[in-house]
């Protein structure tokens, strides 16, 4: 994954709620699944295995992110199971049709989650986070990104 997303992701990360919170983990983790396909594409075994291995932490965490108070909880983690043992098949037989499917089941799952995100009117989960104000000055070729509300002491005062 590129320094850029990295960075976009973050940007993401500190001004969304929590419906926006899992839509984003399926972003990360569908940036994962195509850098594996990539790697494969382009014979590197070690990204292939390092980015399935990502994708694989990302997966684990939505397991561990489930609220079994919910009865769709257990049908979720079934699914996340299934999806975890494809990428682990992906490594093992060196092949990127199990990330291709992988990517194919978490995509309806997805779209639903997209969906409740968008009925989600709750505030940030980040409290006192800069705000990211983009478009306000252009240059030529990229977009100029300033930062509000930024202070000079970010960290604890002890």
């Amino acid at each position: 994954m590129t320094q850029e997303k990295k960075q976009e992701f973050t940007r993401r990360l500190t001004c969304c709620n929590r419906g926006e919170m899992i839509v984003i983990m399926y972003d990360i983790l569908f940036a994962y699944l195509e850098d594996g396909i990539e790697a494969k594409e382009n014979g590197d075994y070690q990204e292939f295995k390092r980015a399935t291995g990502k994708a694989v932490q990302v997966v684990g965490r939505l397991m561990d992110d489930l609220d079994f108070s919910y009865e769709i909880s257990g049908s979720l983690y079934a699914e996340y199971q299934f999806v975890k043992k494809l990428l682990a098949e992906a490594v093992y037989k060196n092949t990127s049709q199990c990330l291709w499917d992988a990517k194919r089941i978490l995509k309806n799952l997805y779209d639903g989650f997209q969906e409740a995100a968008r009925q989600d009117f709750s505030g940030p989960l980040m409290q006192h986070a800069q705000q990211v104000v983009a478009g306000m000055t252009y240059q030529k070729g990229s977009l100029t990104e300033t930062l509000q509300g930024s202070e000079s002491s970010r960290g604890f005062l002890a």
